[in-house]
């Protein structure tokens, strides 16, 4: 499974980006995805993950209320709608995939992931 993620840029504070993740296979509905970034000098943590079909989503604590997580499996993408940006939200976002046959949320971002894509740079400024 090869995963492409697009949309990043540079936005100010306040501002919205839509990330982008295309994957290879089709249809996605096998697969658990998540999104998750990388800070420069900081461990990368879980953003949100979607179970299978969209029915569940799970979002880290930091970015609730302002993040929306969401999945087309027939045409192999899953988006994450980011609002009200914020300078500490600068890192490089990556879209993950996971065959699985249980989604939990509360788990889902600690669980390992098998395909990871290249990752995309989101810039805010302040």
């Amino acid at each position: 499974v090869q995963l492409q993620a697009s949309g990043g840029g540079l936005v100010q504070s306040g501002g919205s980006l839509r990330l982008s993740c295309t994957a290879s296979v089709r249809p996605l509905s096998g697969y658990v995805m998540g999104w998750f970034r990388q800070a420069p000098g900081k461990e990368r943590e879980f953003v949100a993950t979607i179970d299978w079909n969209g029915g569940a989503s799970y979002y880290n604590n930091f970015v609730k209320g302002r993040f929306t997580i969401s999945r087309d499996n027939a045409n192999s993408t899953v988006d994450l709608q980011m609002n009200s940006l914020k300078p500490e939200d600068t890192a490089v976002y990556y879209c993950a995939a996971d065959r699985r046959r249980t989604y939990s949320g509360s788990s889902s971002g600690r669980q390992p992931y098998k395909y990871w894509g290249q990752g995309t740079l989101v810039t805010v400024s302040s």
